[in-house]
């Protein structure tokens, strides 16, 4: 098993590098852990800081910092929620929205050249072979730890 997962690291590493060359070109530039809390933020709209802070496997006050610089540049807003006046919710801005869907566009963009240069059978393959690993990832996920 550790020989197969030698070479499927090696064969994604090119997959990464295409995926993460398109990140650098987004403006503002991110890095990866600004990105990952506005994904987060997209999936789980409204999460609070805490929820965040745990998502990220940060402490509350990085967290918080993280959010100070995504909220300064427009991408991230925090709200007082409607039941704890307490509670910070946090919601990507209209132009936090618009820059992942830029992003996502890019990427789509960059591996769509990197494929025409695949045959189509492997691309097929490809494919299938992600999702197989998606799956395993999503059963890793739900399974207690001991």
């Amino acid at each position: 098993m550790r020989v197969l997962a030698r070479q499927v690291s090696e064969a994604a590493e090119a997959l990464i590098v295409t995926w993460n060359a398109a990140a650098q070109s987004a403006v503002p530039r991110l890095s990866s852990l600004q990105l990952e809390a506005l994904l987060i933020a997209r999936r789980s709209p409204g999460i609070n800081l805490t929820g965040m802070a745990e998502r990220i496997g940060a402490a509350p006050p990085a967290a918080s910092r993280l959010c100070d610089r995504l909220e300064a540049a427009g991408l991230l807003e925090r709200r007082r929620t409607s039941t704890n006046r307490r509670e910070i919710e946090l919601k990507l801005t209209p132009h936090g929205q618009h820059m992942l869907e830029a992003l996502a566009e890019r990427r789509l963009v960059a591996i769509s050249q990197v494929l025409l240069q695949v045959p189509a059978a492997q691309g097929e393959a490809l494919l299938v072979g992600l999702r197989a690993f998606t799956e395993a990832v999503n059963v890793e996920k739900t399974i207690p730890e001991p």
